[in-house]
């Protein structure tokens, strides 16, 4: 994406296009599906990657300025560049929005995440989250166990699991071992 100070909520895209393909995020952890947001209560696909990654823990989040308490301050703190100690898991189930993680570069590279979308940030990966233009998202939060939300502000190259996603995924020869499961 561009270094563009415009609205946050644009696509930012740099001049000329550049698109990123779904094997590239996934060199740096980044796994995606596409499911069936309205059949998310009945779906075999779902329910199958919930049971193999042991995602336990399920709730609801519509961010926009009507339904979330506080919407501007968090907004803003979304947008700030932060990672977590564990995985990041969205599942889109109505809206859209931009989920945007750092490449082998320390590049920005924004990810459309749009109904139907699931994503899953590694742990330890530096990203930051806004909406679109349409301001609506509600998305499907997973999480292994009782969920931990808290977000480490760059930088925090001193963590356990930044240092272990720069091993599995930015260092020559690193294991990489996600598994690109988009459809």
């Amino acid at each position: 994406m561009d270094d563009s100070d415009e609205d946050q909520r644009l696509p930012h895209h740099r001049e000329p296009k550049e698109y990123v393909s779904l094997d590239k995020l996934s060199e740096l952890g980044v796994l995606s599906w596409r499911l069936d947001a309205d059949n998310y209560e009945n779906d075999e696909e779902l329910k199958k990657i919930r049971e193999e990654r042991g995602y336990s823990y399920m709730d609801f989040c519509e961010v926009c300025p009507e339904k979330l308490p506080n919407y501007e301050e968090k907004i803003k703190n979304f947008f700030e560049e932060h990672l977590h100690t564990d995985e990041e898991i969205r599942y889109c189930v109505a809206g859209s929005g931009y989920f945007d993680v750092r490449d082998h570069n320390d590049k920005w590279i924004r990810v459309w995440v749009k109904k139907g979308g699931m994503i899953v940030l590694p742990a330890g990966i530096y990203h930051r989250f806004t909406l679109d233009t349409d301001n609506y998202i509600k998305a499907m939060r997973l999480f292994v166990g009782d969920p931990i939300w808290t977000p480490y502000n760059r930088p925090h190259d001193h963590l356990p699991a930044r240092k272990e996603y720069i091993e599995n995924f930015l260092q020559e020869g690193g294991g990489g071992q996600a598994v690109d499961a988009a459809a």
